[in-house]
Formats: structure tokens, C-alpha cells, sequence
């Protein structure tokens, strides 16, 4: 027996699916673009078309209203959508949030939530990023207190994805002080998630004027007496941080999805121009090594994070340990992020003056390509996370 690197037909299908789809809006494609790149508004004829099809329940099990075929055609499905030019941050975290819910919620809760995820019904956003906790989530100042049948949540958070648009988010909290998780000689102690209705009472938001995110709007949020259901409580109180982390995972592979679509977008867009156009003796720019040979690169490294995209999302549907996961996430996204950048960089490059027009619309991948190298996670943390982890050097921080 050896490696079969070969899709199935089932992975095949899902590929065929959102070619289909896409193709069914070509008239469109131009001002869909311009939406969600001028406007920062995703079109919902594709995010509908994309649910109807079923790719939103491909990590939904058929008990709960999805197809469960797994995070490896989630990702299949993703990056197609990408390879058009229409990823949206909305998919990657509605997904994450319901792999969460099913891995780690309660009965109750996933007969709620799943089946409306997979048709589509829901949107969901996560809010985890605090001014003074980013990567650091054990730094985490909101704060959830029990009163009876609800939690009372106050505190912010910042750089929160489409929480305007959408229905629910998962939001991480303390529920116990991080001092008494120190004196207890267990720093992870005390975090808890919760399924927040987006329009309780006691939540303020303020939109953050950034670039990058495809169709969607950054805010600020500002929790103030929030109160949440107690059965909205995601696992068990205190013990979140082992569900964050397991949760994160699939959305740095559908980050690295994203990317490695974005890549095959740019490749079309620079090598079908390298082909036409003409300079010098009436040979094709594409002709010059000084053009071809760095498209070259680009599509070589696009392999390479390719496999490492798809190996994470086996990894996860295998069921393999959170860690295992992380280790081929974080190396998917790391290097299917910085391919992106070199190559709507080489694209802009191939084109030359025209690289800079919005008619060609290149330019407008180049935010999206630069906040993928630091979102959902840094470059450094992950460099950070396979040196301690994979070479077992020792840790600065």
C-alpha cells in the first residue's frame, strides 16, 4: 500500500458544484466584485447559491441537517470560490463556529444552530481579539458572570468580522480571574465560550474603517450588562481553552483554502496577459524568463501549500488531536499566505501600469493577500509555535 494522493469523485463533485454555481452569475462577476471589494458587502445571491448547494453543511453531520462530508470538501468548496475571486471571511467563520458547536456544544445547542448553519438560515461571527489580547487569548478581560438561568457579559472587543450582518456570534470570555488561574498553577483555567444573539440588549458596536476583508465590515464591540442564556454556555464553565484551540484550527485551513484559490485567480490573470502582450520583437512578455520564471515559483509553492492545506483538513476529519491538527494548520495557512502575497505581487508585476488599474482589479487582492499573512494568526506566532513544538526549542514568551 502507498500515499493516494487522487481526490474522489465526492471531492471532485463538490469542485464541479462551485464552477457551476459561479458560472451561473458570469454576467454578474464584475459588479459582484465590485461589491464586495468597494463596497465591503458580500452578495447574497452567492452566499445563498453556495448554502443551497449544501457546501455550507459539509461539516455537518446528516443528523443535524448536513452532509458531513468533512472539512477536506469545506475547503475544496472554498478554495474554488476563491479561484473566482469571491471568498469571503463570512464562510470561514460561520464554518468554524459551527465545527465548535458540534464538537463541543451541547445537545440542545446543536439541534438549535446546525441545521439552520447548513441551510444557510444563520451567520455567524467570533469574537475573540481584545486590545490587550490577541494571540494571547489567556489575557482575556470580558468578563462572563452567572446570575441564575444567564450569564452577564461586560468588556470590548476589537477587530470582530461581520457582526452587522450576521445572526449569532461565539464569543470568549473569563469566568474566572486569570490571577486565580495562575495561583492554581493552571493558566488556561477559566476561559468559557458562549452563542451570543447579535440583537440582545447591551451590545454596542463601532465600525473600524480597514481594508482586506473580503465583503465584510471590521467592528469594535462593547458589551455592557449583555445577558446571555445559561444553555448558551459552550462546554463546560472554566474550560474553554482547550475548545478555543481546537476551534481555531479550521479556520486557519480555510484561510490557507482561501489563499490557495486567490494564488490560481492571479496565475490566470498574469499568464493569460503574459500570453498576449507584446514589447519587444514581437515575442510575447511571457517568452522572458525575467516574467515567466517567477509565475513559475509561484505556482510551485502553490502546489506545496496546496497538499499542506489539504493534509491539515484530512487531519481534522480524521479526528486527529488538536496539537496534530495545529501543526499542519498552522503551516498550511503560513505558507499558503505568504505564496499569495509573491503572487498578486507577480501579477501586478506582469502587468505593469495596468497591474495599478481597478479595471483589472488585481490590486484589490493585494490587501486581502497582506492581511492573510497576519490573520487569524501572525506569521511569527506560528514560526513561534513550530519552533517550540516541531524543533523543541525554548519559548520567549
Amino acid at each position: 500500500m502507498g500515499f493516494d494522493f487522487s481526490l474522489t469523485d465526492e471531492h471532485k463533485m463538490v469542485q464541479d458544484t462551485v464552477h457551476k454555481l459561479v458560472r451561473q452569475f458570469d454576467s454578474q462577476h464584475v459588479e459582484f466584485r465590485r461589491q464586495i471589494f468597494k463596497e465591503q458587502v458580500y452578495p447574497e445571491a452567492l452566499w445563498k447559491a453556495f448554502c443551497d448547494a449544501g457546501l455550507m453543511g459539509c461539516v455537518i453531520p446528516e443528523e443535524y441537517g448536513g452532509n458531513g462530508m468533512g472539512l477536506l470538501a469545506m475547503t475544496l468548496a472554498f478554495e474554488t470560490l476563491n479561484s473566482y475571486g469571491f471568498g469571503s471571511p463570512l464562510f470561514v467563520i460561520t464554518a468554524m463556529d459551527a465545527t465548535c458547536i458540534l464538537n463541543h456544544g451541547s445537545e440542545e445547542l446543536k439541534q438549535r444552530f446546525l441545521p439552520k448553519i447548513a441551510q444557510g438560515e444563520l451567520k455567524l461571527c467570533y469574537a475573540h481579539t481584545e486590545p490587550d489580547a490577541g494571540s494571547n487569548v489567556f489575557n482575556t478581560q470580558t468578563v462572563a458572570k452567572r446570575e441564575g438561568d444567564e450569564y452577564v457579559i461586560s468588556g470590548q472587543k476589537v477587530f470582530i468580522t461581520a457582526p452587522d450582518i450576521c445572526d449569532y456570534m461565539l464569543v470568549v470570555t473569563r469566568t474566572s480571574s486569570f490571577e486565580d488561574a495562575v495561583k492554581a498553577g493552571n493558566k488556561s483555567y477559566g476561559l468559557s465560550l458562549f452563542v451570543v444573539d447579535l440583537k440582545s440588549p447591551g451590545i454596542e458596536m463601532q465600525m473600524l474603517p480597514l481594508m482586506g476583508l473580503e465583503g465584510s465590515k471590521q467592528f469594535a464591540l462593547f458589551f455592557d450588562n449583555l445577558r446571555v442564556p445559561a444553555e448558551n454556555l459552550v462546554g463546560e464553565e472554566n474550560l474553554g481553552a482547550k475548545i478555543i484551540f481546537d476551534s481555531l484550527n479550521p479556520e486557519r485551513i480555510l484561510a490557507a483554502g482561501m489563499a490557495v484559490g486567490m494564488v490560481e485567480l492571479m496565475l490566470q490573470r498574469a499568464t493569460s496577459y503574459a500570453r498576449e502582450r507584446k514589447v519587444f520583437g514581437g515575442k510575447p512578455i511571457g517568452a522572458y524568463q525575467s516574467i515567466s520564471h517567477p509565475l513559475a515559483e509561484v505556482k510551485i509553492q502553490q502546489e506545496a501549500a496546496r497538499l499542506l492545506t489539504y493534509r491539515s483538513a484530512w487531519a481534522f476529519d480524521q479526528g486527529m488531536p488538536a496539537d496534530v491538527v495545529g501543526n499542519y494548520s498552522n503551516m498550511a495557512k503560513l505558507t499558503s499566505a505568504d505564496n499569495a502575497i509573491k503572487a498578486v505581487d507577480q501579477a501586478i508585476e506582469t502587468l505593469g501600469g495596468y497591474g495599478f488599474s481597478e479595471e483589472y482589479e488585481i490590486i484589490h487582492f493585494w490587501a486581502t493577500a497582506r492581511v492573510l499573512k497576519t490573520a487569524p494568526i501572525t506569521r511569527e506566532m506560528i514560526l513561534n509555535f513550530v519552533a517550540e513544538h516541531n524543533l523543541k526549542l525554548p519559548r520567549s514568551y
